[in-house]
């Protein structure tokens, strides 16, 4: 089971600096990832442009949007510059999409927040014709650069719903769970599964979980303020939630770590609470 760490791109107040020395201790081990939140009502950076960045300061380290809010995204320029990611950093890039539940950032950007899903399930086969060098149609030609995996960036699919379940098996290369309880990501894994080999898929689909994090004496108030911050639109039941599954005791997140393992997942993401280095310092030295 790999392990990657979000970058603190999302916390208001880092600076460029903490999130460039962030990927750079990744990339020096012992992390598989690094990984970005997107959102556009908030004072974070933008997910892609984050990436770009990264992507030319790195060589080994995966590149990861878990995840980006995709149909609020024109399909057409997201395949375009996902693919231009992709191909310049050697295909490292992982596309980790979902629907969202915030009508502000589709608000924001002149999208519908109503048929989110319809218009997402639509943008994943444009995308899709785009990265196979095929004329998008109505007289438009192809659409370059070619991407550097065959069939485009892997497609990881985020959301707890039922149709998320069901898009992440029969659309994407695989699922990002949310922050849950373990009995309940075992039976997200198995709805993903099913749907997969309903849809006549070889193989079987990557599994992938988020989880926040903060290590540190002193920190888990801090760490919980920021999660409430941003997880404010939801209301109190669901900012008490999040901030509840901050993982902040070593013990626990090597327990949890082998709990995961157990329930078939590939990859776990830690995302950061807080933004200075020495919390991404704590958890390597943890998980190594």
């Amino acid at each position: 089971m790999r392990i990657g760490i979000g970058l603190p791109s999302t916390i208001p107040g880092a600076v460029p600096e903490q999130v460039m020395a962030w990927a750079a201790k990744a990339e020096a081990g012992p992390f598989s990832s690094v990984s970005t939140i997107g959102r556009h009502v908030y004072d974070n950076y933008e997910t892609l442009t984050t990436l770009a960045v990264v992507a030319g300061a790195t060589r080994r380290v995966r590149l990861i949007t878990a995840v980006l809010i995709a149909p609020a995204y024109h399909p057409v320029q997201l395949a375009k510059e996902a693919a231009t990611i992709d191909a310049l950093s050697g295909g490292r890039l992982t596309l980790g999409m979902g629907v969202g539940w915030r009508p502000d950032d589709y608000h924001a950007t002149g999208t519908s927040f109503s048929d989110r899903g319809k218009r997402f399930e639509a943008q994943i086969a444009t995308m899709k014709r785009v990265w196979s060098g095929k004329e998008l149609g109505d007289g438009i030609g192809a659409i370059g650069p070619k991407p550097h995996r065959p069939g485009g960036p892997e497609i990881l699919i985020g959301g707890a719903t039922p149709a998320a379940l069901q898009r992440a098996g029969r659309l994407g290369d695989g699922f990002i769970a949310v922050p849950d309880t373990l009995d309940a990501m075992r039976q997200q894994f198995e709805a993903v599964e099913d749907a997969w080999k309903a849809a006549g898929k070889s193989g079987k689909p990557r599994f992938a979980n988020l989880v926040y994090f903060a290590l540190g004496p002193g920190v888990g108030d801090r760490a919980a303020a920021y999660v409430r911050d941003y997880y404010k639109p939801g209301g109190p039941e669901m900012q008490n939630a999040v901030a509840g599954s901050i993982m902040t005791q070593p013990e626990a997140i090597k327990g949890f770590l082998k709990a995961v393992e157990g329930i078939g997942t590939d990859e776990v993401i830690f995302v950061p609470t807080l933004s200075e280095e020495d919390q991404l310092t704590r958890l390597a030295d943890l998980i190594a």
